[in-house]
């Protein structure tokens, strides 16, 4: 997701809840789940954290952001395994690097040309801390009767906007590279992006909620510019 003009904020604590393994993968990873928290390249063990590479982000060459009309962009992404995690662990910087120099808020893994269910968010504002997010599988478990119109980009769709009407707040559930399963209530900015970024996990663009015909606009636009731009 591109940043919008005004953002606004509200972020609360992390509620965190660790489990003993991923669902499904007893029989399959056995072995894998029993040394999860133990495996250097996989845990956030023994002083790193998921984000530890952010700090030279800057110098990391930048993942290339696939552009509409990708097929990949329309596919339903198949569920992270735990034998994903180091893959996903090695394309973190490049993909964190394309989102923050596009500059975005939010960046899924079809973006990049990835079938597999995460995405990246930080919608921290411009010269305050960043505050990453890797969701990997989420679920959003609950979501506010109130909806809020917020004008949405899309570093897919570039220089494309439009107002998009959402849940104003949700919860949402997802793994971490630990394996862990995370809560978190978000609302307003935060919460527009995870909803804009989960839908890209299941083929689903932000124009996908507008009109036909102002669908179709921003569509026949879009192709014009990237013409107009290999010239």
């Amino acid at each position: 997701m591109r940043q919008p003009a005004d953002p606004t904020i509200w972020c609360p604590p992390l509620r965190m809840q660790a489990l003993p393994s991923w669902d499904g993968a007893e029989n399959l990873h056995s072995n894998l789940i029993l040394d999860w928290h133990s495996a250097p390249a996989l845990a956030t063990s023994q002083g790193m954290s998921e984000f530890d590479f952010l700090s030279g982000i800057d110098d990391v060459p930048p993942t290339p952001i696939l552009i509409a009309p990708q097929p990949v962009l329309r596919e339903v992404t198949r569920d992270v395994r735990p034998e994903d995690i180091a893959f996903i662990r090695d394309q973190l910087p490049g993909m964190f690097s394309a989102m923050y120099k596009a500059p975005g808020i939010g960046l899924a893994a079809p973006q990049v040309g990835l079938g597999m269910r995460f995405a990246l968010v930080d919608v921290a504002e411009e010269d305050a801390p960043r505050e990453p997010m890797l969701l990997i599988n989420p679920e959003i478990i609950s979501d506010s009767d109130q909806l809020a119109a917020r004008e949405e980009g899309c570093l897919s769709l570039p220089n494309q906007y439009a107002e998009v009407v959402r849940p104003e707040s949700i919860r949402v559930r997802y793994r971490n590279l630990a394996g862990e399963t995370l809560e978190r209530d978000a609302s307003g900015l935060l919460a527009t992006c995870i909803q804009h970024e989960m839908d890209h996990l299941d083929g689903i663009l932000f124009v996908d909620h507008l009109s036909t015909l102002k669908r179709n606009m921003i569509m026949r636009r879009l192709a014009k510019e990237q013409k107009l731009g290999r010239r």
